[in-house]
Protein backbone atom coordinates (compact mmCIF):
# COMPACT_ATOMS: atom_id res chain seq x y z
CA UNK A 1 0.00 0.00 0.00
CA UNK A 2 1.36 3.42 -0.68
CA UNK A 3 0.43 6.72 0.18
CA UNK A 4 -0.65 9.77 -1.35
CA UNK A 5 2.25 12.63 -1.70
CA UNK A 6 0.01 14.58 0.17
CA UNK A 7 -0.70 11.66 2.98
CA UNK A 8 3.02 11.11 3.14
CA UNK A 9 3.84 15.36 3.30
CA UNK A 10 1.22 15.50 6.21
CA UNK A 11 3.01 12.81 7.57
CA UNK A 12 6.68 14.57 7.65
CA UNK A 13 5.29 17.94 8.60
CA UNK A 14 3.58 15.83 11.99
CA UNK A 15 7.69 14.46 12.29
CA UNK A 16 8.83 18.48 11.91
CA UNK A 17 6.68 19.31 14.30
CA UNK A 18 7.32 17.08 17.13
CA UNK A 19 11.53 17.18 16.81
CA UNK A 20 10.83 20.96 17.23
CA UNK A 21 9.08 20.55 20.37
CA UNK A 22 11.60 17.96 21.47
CA UNK A 23 14.18 20.59 20.59
CA UNK A 24 12.20 23.14 22.60
CA UNK A 25 11.46 20.56 25.49
CA UNK A 26 15.63 20.15 25.76
CA UNK A 27 16.66 23.59 25.33
CA UNK A 28 14.14 24.61 28.11
CA UNK A 29 15.58 21.79 30.14
CA UNK A 30 19.53 22.77 29.97
CA UNK A 31 18.02 26.63 30.47
CA UNK A 32 16.17 25.87 33.80
CA UNK A 33 18.25 23.22 35.67
CA UNK A 34 20.78 24.24 37.16
CA UNK A 35 24.07 21.71 37.11
CA UNK A 36 23.62 18.98 38.45
CA UNK A 37 26.47 18.35 41.36
CA UNK A 38 28.55 15.80 41.34
CA UNK A 39 28.15 12.30 42.80
CA UNK A 40 27.87 12.11 46.63
CA UNK A 41 30.77 9.13 47.40
CA UNK A 42 29.89 6.82 49.67
CA UNK A 43 32.06 7.39 53.00
CA UNK A 44 32.64 3.63 53.26
CA UNK A 45 35.50 2.48 51.61
CA UNK A 46 34.15 0.74 48.15
CA UNK A 47 35.60 -1.43 45.84
CA UNK A 48 36.34 0.54 42.33
CA UNK A 49 34.76 -0.10 39.65
CA UNK A 50 37.55 -1.99 37.70
CA UNK A 51 37.17 -4.74 40.11
CA UNK A 52 33.25 -4.87 39.66
CA UNK A 53 34.29 -5.36 35.86
CA UNK A 54 36.95 -7.85 36.31
CA UNK A 55 34.89 -10.43 38.34
CA UNK A 56 31.96 -10.17 36.00
CA UNK A 57 33.86 -10.71 32.93
CA UNK A 58 35.69 -13.51 34.91
CA UNK A 59 32.48 -15.11 35.78
CA UNK A 60 30.61 -14.63 32.26
CA UNK A 61 33.26 -14.15 30.00
CA UNK A 62 32.39 -11.74 26.73
CA UNK A 63 28.84 -10.76 25.67
CA UNK A 64 29.23 -9.79 22.22
CA UNK A 65 26.97 -6.50 22.32
CA UNK A 66 25.16 -5.22 20.48
CA UNK A 67 23.75 -7.18 18.24
CA UNK A 68 23.48 -5.20 14.97
CA UNK A 69 24.97 -5.90 11.55
CA UNK A 70 25.07 -1.88 10.66
CA UNK A 71 25.45 1.30 12.50
CA UNK A 72 21.26 2.14 11.44
CA UNK A 73 20.61 -1.81 12.41
CA UNK A 74 21.70 -1.05 16.10
CA UNK A 75 19.98 2.76 16.24
CA UNK A 76 16.67 0.98 14.71
CA UNK A 77 17.22 -1.87 17.92
CA UNK A 78 17.46 0.86 20.65
CA UNK A 79 14.85 2.34 18.98
CA UNK A 80 12.03 -0.50 18.93
CA UNK A 81 13.53 -1.97 22.52
CA UNK A 82 11.98 0.41 24.13
CA UNK A 83 9.42 -0.62 26.65
CA UNK A 84 9.45 -4.72 25.00
CA UNK A 85 12.09 -7.15 25.22
CA UNK A 86 14.89 -8.20 22.81
CA UNK A 87 13.06 -10.94 21.33
CA UNK A 88 10.54 -8.87 19.84
CA UNK A 89 12.84 -6.48 18.46
CA UNK A 90 14.58 -9.16 16.78
CA UNK A 91 11.57 -10.27 14.79
CA UNK A 92 10.64 -6.35 13.92
CA UNK A 93 13.95 -5.97 12.64
CA UNK A 94 13.70 -9.04 10.84
CA UNK A 95 10.67 -8.35 9.24
CA UNK A 96 12.24 -4.53 8.29
CA UNK A 97 15.10 -6.41 6.68
CA UNK A 98 13.05 -8.74 5.01
CA UNK A 99 11.70 -6.23 3.16
CA UNK A 100 14.58 -4.10 2.52
CA UNK A 101 14.12 -1.19 4.53
CA UNK A 102 16.92 -1.15 6.75
CA UNK A 103 18.63 2.26 5.53
CA UNK A 104 17.78 5.79 6.99
CA UNK A 105 16.21 6.57 3.40
CA UNK A 106 14.00 3.68 3.07
CA UNK A 107 12.35 3.86 6.61
CA UNK A 108 12.17 7.77 5.99
CA UNK A 109 10.17 7.58 3.16
CA UNK A 110 8.07 4.22 3.48
CA UNK A 111 4.17 4.74 4.75
CA UNK A 112 3.56 4.83 8.31
CA UNK A 113 0.91 2.41 7.83
CA UNK A 114 3.60 -0.28 6.03
CA UNK A 115 6.04 0.86 8.84
CA UNK A 116 3.55 0.57 11.89
CA UNK A 117 2.08 -3.13 10.49
CA UNK A 118 6.11 -4.39 10.28
CA UNK A 119 7.18 -3.29 14.08
CA UNK A 120 4.04 -4.07 15.57
CA UNK A 121 5.09 -7.20 17.60
CA UNK A 122 7.48 -4.51 18.99
CA UNK A 123 4.91 -2.92 21.16
CA UNK A 124 3.69 0.88 21.12
CA UNK A 125 4.05 0.43 17.58
CA UNK A 126 2.81 3.45 16.18
CA UNK A 127 4.80 5.77 18.60
CA UNK A 128 7.86 3.67 17.56
CA UNK A 129 7.23 4.00 13.85
CA UNK A 130 7.08 8.02 14.55
CA UNK A 131 10.14 7.85 16.55
CA UNK A 132 11.67 5.54 13.64
CA UNK A 133 10.77 8.56 11.00
CA UNK A 134 12.06 11.16 13.52
CA UNK A 135 15.31 10.17 13.70
CA UNK A 136 15.89 9.36 9.63
CA UNK A 137 14.09 13.21 9.45
CA UNK A 138 16.81 14.89 11.51
CA UNK A 139 19.63 12.79 10.09
CA UNK A 140 18.66 13.64 6.49
CA UNK A 141 18.47 17.46 7.58
CA UNK A 142 21.46 17.92 10.30
CA UNK A 143 23.53 15.59 8.18
CA UNK A 144 22.32 14.87 4.86
CA UNK A 145 21.55 11.31 5.41
CA UNK A 146 25.15 10.27 6.50
CA UNK A 147 25.54 8.10 10.16
CA UNK A 148 28.99 9.05 9.15
CA UNK A 149 29.35 12.97 9.77
CA UNK A 150 26.37 12.34 12.35
CA UNK A 151 28.95 10.33 14.32
CA UNK A 152 31.97 12.22 13.16
CA UNK A 153 30.57 15.38 16.10
CA UNK A 154 31.99 15.39 19.14
CA UNK A 155 30.05 13.30 21.93
CA UNK A 156 28.51 15.96 23.94
CA UNK A 157 27.18 17.80 20.91
CA UNK A 158 25.71 15.17 19.38
CA UNK A 159 24.52 13.70 23.00
CA UNK A 160 22.29 17.22 23.18
CA UNK A 161 20.92 16.51 19.45
CA UNK A 162 20.18 13.29 19.80
CA UNK A 163 17.90 14.28 22.64
CA UNK A 164 15.94 16.83 20.88
CA UNK A 165 14.91 13.84 18.24
CA UNK A 166 11.06 13.21 19.42
CA UNK A 167 11.12 9.95 21.01
CA UNK A 168 14.90 9.50 22.22
CA UNK A 169 15.80 9.91 26.00
CA UNK A 170 19.38 10.12 27.67
CA UNK A 171 19.19 5.66 27.51
CA UNK A 172 18.55 5.72 24.26
CA UNK A 173 20.88 8.11 23.26
CA UNK A 174 23.91 6.82 25.26
CA UNK A 175 22.85 3.15 23.75
CA UNK A 176 23.72 4.87 19.58
CA UNK A 177 26.26 7.12 20.80
CA UNK A 178 28.17 3.74 22.36
CA UNK A 179 26.80 0.94 20.62
CA UNK A 180 26.08 2.46 16.83
CA UNK A 181 28.56 5.20 16.97
CA UNK A 182 31.55 3.89 18.85
CA UNK A 183 31.60 6.94 21.21
CA UNK A 184 33.08 6.14 24.40
CA UNK A 185 29.61 6.75 27.21
CA UNK A 186 28.45 4.30 29.68
CA UNK A 187 24.54 3.34 29.57
CA UNK A 188 23.30 3.59 33.02
CA UNK A 189 20.07 1.43 32.08
CA UNK A 190 17.91 0.16 35.00
CA UNK A 191 20.06 -3.34 35.96
CA UNK A 192 22.88 -0.39 36.28
CA UNK A 193 21.17 2.36 38.48
CA UNK A 194 19.85 -0.99 40.68
CA UNK A 195 23.18 -2.10 41.23
CA UNK A 196 24.77 0.63 42.21
CA UNK A 197 22.28 1.43 44.41
CA UNK A 198 22.56 -1.99 46.56
CA UNK A 199 25.91 -2.01 46.76
CA UNK A 200 25.84 2.03 47.96
CA UNK A 201 27.14 4.30 45.19
CA UNK A 202 23.96 5.48 44.55
CA UNK A 203 20.41 6.46 46.48
CA UNK A 204 17.56 4.51 44.59
CA UNK A 205 16.25 7.13 43.01
CA UNK A 206 19.13 8.96 41.68
CA UNK A 207 18.76 10.24 38.15
CA UNK A 208 20.23 8.46 34.49
CA UNK A 209 22.64 11.20 34.58
CA UNK A 210 24.02 10.50 37.97
CA UNK A 211 24.94 6.97 37.32
CA UNK A 212 26.32 7.39 34.22
CA UNK A 213 28.53 10.43 35.42
CA UNK A 214 29.88 7.73 38.60
CA UNK A 215 30.68 5.03 36.59
CA UNK A 216 32.70 7.03 33.93
CA UNK A 217 34.40 8.89 36.98
CA UNK A 218 35.28 5.42 38.97
CA UNK A 219 35.79 3.27 35.52
CA UNK A 220 38.69 2.72 33.81
CA UNK A 221 36.83 2.79 30.54
CA UNK A 222 37.10 2.82 26.69
CA UNK A 223 34.48 2.10 24.10
CA UNK A 224 35.29 -1.27 24.15
CA UNK A 225 35.26 -1.62 27.96
CA UNK A 226 31.84 0.58 28.63
CA UNK A 227 30.04 -1.96 26.06
CA UNK A 228 31.16 -5.19 28.14
CA UNK A 229 30.51 -3.80 31.37
CA UNK A 230 27.13 -2.58 30.44
CA UNK A 231 26.06 -6.16 28.74
CA UNK A 232 28.04 -7.84 31.86
CA UNK A 233 25.74 -5.75 34.07
CA UNK A 234 22.31 -6.46 32.18
CA UNK A 235 23.25 -10.60 32.35
CA UNK A 236 23.61 -10.16 36.39
CA UNK A 237 20.88 -7.92 36.30
CA UNK A 238 18.52 -10.65 35.01
CA UNK A 239 20.02 -13.29 36.76
CA UNK A 240 21.02 -12.28 40.34
CA UNK A 241 20.27 -7.98 40.88
CA UNK A 242 16.34 -8.63 40.59
CA UNK A 243 14.38 -6.13 41.79
CA UNK A 244 12.26 -7.24 44.62
CA UNK A 245 14.97 -9.97 46.11
CA UNK A 246 18.49 -9.90 45.14
CA UNK A 247 20.28 -13.16 45.01
CA UNK A 248 23.06 -11.38 46.57
CA UNK A 249 25.18 -14.45 47.66
CA UNK A 250 25.29 -16.48 44.65
CA UNK A 251 26.39 -13.34 42.94
CA UNK A 252 30.02 -13.04 41.53
CA UNK A 253 29.49 -9.25 42.90
CA UNK A 254 28.02 -10.63 46.14
CA UNK A 255 31.86 -10.11 48.10
CA UNK A 256 31.72 -6.14 46.97
CA UNK A 257 28.66 -5.66 48.90
CA UNK A 258 28.98 -3.10 52.14
CA UNK A 259 29.37 -5.16 55.33
CA UNK A 260 25.96 -6.10 56.87
CA UNK A 261 24.16 -5.54 53.85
Amino acid sequence: MTLPAADNSSVRARIVELNRLARKRRASARITTPDRPKPERHPVPLAPMDKYFDSLFAAYGPQHWWPGKTPFEVIVGAILVQNTSWTNVERAIAKLQAARLLTPTAIGTVPITELESLIRCSGYFRQKALKLKAFCEFLRTEYGGSLKRMFATRTTVLSEKLLGIFGIGPETADSILLYAGQHSVFVADAYAKRMLARHGWLKENAKYEDARRLVESQFSGSVERFNEFHALIVHTGKRYCRPQAGLCGECPLGPYLRKGR
